[in-house]
């Protein structure tokens, strides 16, 4: 039972928000295949990623960066989002249902949500250790649904984004990839920034998510009504 509920509760948040973004795009819908494998793909790209984080935290704090302060949130930020764009890039980008802009942002916010699933199943287990009171698990759990699923969705979703300019524009990939990689990292790390200075339940932080969250929606109607011009 003691793991049946951290996995149950790590996924479900998940499952949610990916339900919801592919509503989204009705007009186009993906293969359900390579939604899977998307997902299967973030999911898996998080054990390449435990190793060079433990490695640049451990580089980071003997240079004498704090443990938790902007800058070393912020390059570990970079890891996770330079590792979730490579699951996308290498399983799915070279197939020939990737073919239109919308679809970066798709395969980009499911890839993130596979990801945040296997992150949420270690966090809430590990919190489920050393939590007991109720209060303490309602917040975790409120952290990870609201809060850091959202947060990679989010993230994921810029890069997607830009991903999907380069494929209009067809010139500047590189730079465009860089630009959406650079504002993703950005908000990875001020977000986690906010909640080290004021805690899971900070209000900033989750003002943080609603304001983006504007952007990323119209962001997707953009590349969406380009999608329908095609």
């Amino acid at each position: 039972m003691d793991l049946i509920f951290p996995l149950i509760i790590g996924i479900v948040p998940s499952f949610v928000w990916a339900l919801f973004f592919v509503r989204e795009d009705e007009v186009h819908p993906e293969p359900k295949k390579l939604l899977l494998y998307a997902f299967l793909a973030g999911a898996g790209i998080t054990l390449f990623v435990i190793g060079p984080q433990l490695a640049l935290t451990k580089f980071l704090t003997n240079s004498g960066l704090e443990q938790y302060g902007f800058w070393t949130l912020f390059i570990l930020a970079g890891v996770e989002e330079i590792f979730k764009f490579f699951a996308v890039y290498i399983t799915i980008a070279r197939l020939k249902d990737f073919d239109e802009p919308i679809d970066a942002m798709v395969y980009m916010i499911i890839a993130a949500l596979g990801f945040a699933a296997v992150e949420n199943v270690a966090s809430i287990a590990r919190s489920s250790l050393f939590i007991t009171a109720e209060v303490g698990r309602i917040e975790v759990l409120s952290l990870r649904f609201i809060g850091a699923t959202l947060l990679h969705s989010l993230s994921s979703a810029l890069v997607g984004y830009y991903w999907g300019l380069a494929m209009l524009q067809k010139h500047k990939f590189s730079l465009l990839i860089l630009e959406g990689l650079g504002v993703a990292i950005i908000l990875h790390a001020v977000f986690n920034y906010l909640i080290v200075l004021f805690g899971p339940s900070s209000p900033l932080a989750l003002l943080l998510l609603i304001t983006t969250s504007f952007f990323i929606f119209n962001d997707f109607e953009q590349l969406k009504t380009n999608d329908e011009k095609l």
